[in-house]
């Protein structure tokens, strides 16, 4: 199932197969919309569990009234449970701590509960706009960890990373953990 090409619904991209984890660099809330918006009405279209962690400068509630917005049927989408859109609070610093492994445990269960209730797979985002310098290195050795556990997974993932809070270095680092990154260039977006 893994050469099973999915929907993106970014222009940019086209289509891509399973296991695809990608990056955006965004500086606005609207960057953020351009983007998750097609990218989960895909999944929700195509049959996929979506799972959309939500960061500032974009809140759970602005981005479940983005998705009610812009596609057709988002209140019955949510209302069955085929999207969840939680805080990065909640998912991300359960406890107030950044644990790897029990992030990417959830990773896995979310994926199982998926395939268990009849989707092909689980397409997510997470923003990381929450994390610190202090934080850098372990969420860095994670993001490396994601490609081995989503590579082999009906798992389609885009990170996305505030540029206001990434150095040069941390855009070096990010690109490297991911297959692709989108950024805004002039006004248009581009494929690094």
């Amino acid at each position: 199932m893994k050469d099973q090409l999915r929907k993106s619904c970014i222009e940019l991209i086209g289509e891509v197969p399973w296991g695809t984890h990608f990056c955006q660099f965004y500086q606005t809330k609207e960057n953020l919309i351009d983007i998750l918006i097609p990218y989960f009405q895909a999944g929700l279209e195509n049959n996929e569990f979506c799972m959309w962690v939500t960061s500032q400068p974009l809140t759970t509630e602005e981005a479940e009234e983005a998705l009610k917005n812009a596609v057709p049927y988002a209140d019955s989408y949510l209302k069955k449970g085929q999207i969840e859109i939680i805080s990065y609070k909640d998912w991300y610093l359960k406890e107030n701590t950044f644990d790897s492994n029990r992030i990417l445990n959830g990773w896995t269960e979310k994926l199982n509960y998926a395939l268990k209730n009849g989707y092909d797979g689980l397409r997510l985002s997470g923003n990381t706009f929450w994390l610190e310098k202090d934080d850098w290195n372990e969420f860095d050795q994670y993001e490396k960890e994601i490609n081995d556990v989503f590579g082999k997974s009906n798992i389609l993932a885009i990170c996305t990373y505030s540029l206001d809070k990434c150095n040069a270095d941390d855009v070096i680092d990010v690109v490297n953990n991911h297959q692709f990154a989108l950024t805004e260039l002039e006004g248009e977006w581009a494929l690094m």
